[in-house]
């Protein structure tokens, strides 16, 4: 069944699809007769083609705006940031009742005429969900092809010159079927990357270049805070947030290319009401340390459609521009497209900004979004915040009880930061102190202690612990011929039962739990399958009866030979 956008909108909103954009991986000049600009910035639409009333009414709010910005020699432009269809079945496809409409060509097809609708040049950026077309592509090259041709665009990324020497720039996420970890993580290919640090080299700011940089989720450093649970503990927050190196560097090109004046992302689903949807480059001396954002505003962008909200905000961003520097405002869905002010930035210069908020916050007393502590590692005006924990004489940090409002936070000797979270242990990126994911869950540490204590040992006790045990024979303790002290987390319970939390073998300490959407349905289909097995050879009446577990690689051990794969507490007794 093919779906007709047009037909869906209620009457006074149906239109007549703009020409396709020319979007490459070359800027294309898009000047207006003045230096100043208009830009629509759309968060995740996750579109159902049987709930379109809002895009309708959203775009609605936006098309007058347009027309004066137009008759006014202004450029106009349109910036997706991606997740383009719900990932749900939507009743879209008569011969699946499972299908999920996020990825299909449907929905991209969907997606392109609504966004080819403004009257506007568009582009797009690609979210975690846009190549989700599961059933209909076997590869994420293949979806991602009908993606690109669906929005006439030639690769993941895009630059569009909206005015003199102002640059919109956009890289998207190329991967879900092959994500190592979360297909939920938002993963920029190494041949963007190279791409957009060409691509800030070559407009620096002192030749008086302006680029404004879109993507579906922000990257590490924003420092924006008003972020979902979910993303936080599964390692899908920032651009790239499994990959230590490219998670880093995205705020590395910020710090170093004054030229980047602004950058937007969604990916979280939440308003725009809070002054933390908003980060300036730099604040007042007297109010804390300098942020080493560059000269970057982050915004945060709220999403258009009712059903898609976690906090009931229906928003999206207009930027209004010219020489002198920039607004950010709100359009709102909600209250018949008006717009609001949220912030004003000032140029001084080609390398540096000033950003004014407009508003107060207006909404914090719901539950429905989870504000994240970032420790403050202080400078030299200002101290560390009251959660830094110091190493006593002894160097270790002394246990302490921990309760789902304890704030505490930490750097190992390996320059590792740990510090707690809503009764979780997180660890939290050492330049940054961006939260990078969980390390043990509030429902483990709660109602216990937690210390760090040093681990090292001296050559003559190293090589009497070692030279019993199996598979150690010989163990020189190499790591005391380095400069780092050995150390460990240790977690106390209220039975004396002492827990240590080991770090990964990379060095790093949040859990990788979340593993890739294919290898997880599979794992599902597995287990029901089995299910089914049991059931059948039991004579079970139900399959659901079943007693079915599934065990997990890899397994790890401390000994040096391999005998046992059991699971204690699972496939075998529990050793506590």
């Amino acid at each position: 069944m093919r779906l007709n956008f047009a037909l869906l909108l209620t009457p006074t909103a149906a239109f007549v699809p703009a020409a396709r954009h020319a979007t490459t991986a070359a800027s294309t000049t898009l000047r207006a007769s003045s230096d100043e600009y208009v830009v629509a910035v759309l968060g995740d639409l996750h579109i159902d083609p049987r709930k379109m009333e809002d895009y309708g009414t959203g775009r609605s709010h936006f098309l007058p705006i347009f027309d004066d910005a137009k008759s006014d020699g202004k450029g106009v432009s349109v910036v997706s940031l991606g997740d383009l269809g719900e990932s749900k079945n939507c009743d879209h496809n008569p011969e699946s009742d499972s299908e999920l409409f996020a990825g299909t060509t449907q929905c991209h097809e969907m997606a392109a005429e609504f966004l080819g609708s403004f009257d506007a040049p568009y582009d797009v950026v690609g979210g975690n969900h846009d190549l989700e077309g599961l059933d209909e592509f076997e590869t994420d090259e293949e979806n991602l092809n009908t993606y690109l041709k669906s929005h006439g665009k030639e690769t993941p990324q895009f630059c569009r010159e909206v005015a003199d020497k102002t640059l919109l720039v956009g890289m998207g996420s190329t991967l879900f079927r092959d994500a190592v970890y979360t297909s939920h993580e938002v993963t920029i290919d190494q041949e963007q990357i190279d791409w957009f640090e060409n691509l800030v080299k070559t407009h620096p700011a002192d030749e008086g270049w302006k680029v404004f940089v879109f993507t579906h989720a922000p990257p590490n450093g924003s420092g924006l805070r008003v972020l979902q649970e979910n993303h936080v503990v599964n390692g899908c927050c920032w651009l790239n947030h499994s990959n230590e190196k490219q998670c880093q560097k995205f705020i590395e090109l910020v710090r170093e290319h004054r030229c980047i004046k602004a950058w937007f992302s969604g990916h979280f689903h939440l308003g725009q009401d809070y002054q933390d949807s908003i980060t300036f480059p730099t604040i007042d001396p007297l109010e804390g340390p300098y942020p080493n954002r560059g000269s970057c505003v982050f915004a945060q962008t709220s999403v258009m459609r009712a059903g898609t909200s976690r906090d009931g905000r229906q928003q999206s961003r207009l930027i209004r521009g010219n020489k002198d520097g920039f607004e950010i405002c709100t359009v709102d869905h909600q209250k018949d497209g008006k717009v609001r002010l949220d912030a004003t930035i000032t140029f001084k210069g080609n390398t540096n900004e000033v950003g004014i908020y407009a508003h107060e916050d207006e909404a914090y007393e719901h539950d429905k979004y989870f504000k994240v502590y970032q420790p403050n590692a202080g400078d030299k005006i200002h101290p560390p915040d009251d959660g830094f924990k110091r190493y006593n004489s002894d160097g270790n940090i002394n246990p302490f009880d921990i309760e789902m409002d304890t704030i505490a936070w930490w750097y190992m000797s390996c320059g590792r930061a740990l510090g707690m979270l809503n009764g979780n242990l997180i660890e939290y990126d050492s330049s940054t102190l961006a939260p990078l994911g969980l390390v043990v869950g509030a429902d483990e540490l709660v109602g216990k202690k937690i210390g760090v204590i040093n681990s090292g040992l001296d050559a003559d006790t190293c090589e009497m612990l070692f030279e019993e045990e199996e598979g150690m024979e010989g163990a020189d303790c190499a790591a005391l011929a380095g400069d780092i002290r050995e150390q460990a987390v240790v977690l106390l319970d209220k039975d004396g039962l002492v827990t240590v939390v080991q770090p990964n073998e990379d060095g790093s300490y949040w859990r990788k739990i979340v593993r890739n959407k294919m290898v997880r349905m599979k794992e599902v289909r597995r287990v029901k399958a089995a299910k089914l097995w049991a059931a059948d050879i039991m004579d079970l009446d139900d399959e659901n009866d079943a007693n079915v577990v599934s065990s997990w690689g890899p397994y790890t051990t401390t000994s040096g030979t391999a005998k046992k794969t059991s699971v204690p507490g699972l496939t075998a007794p529990s050793a506590l």
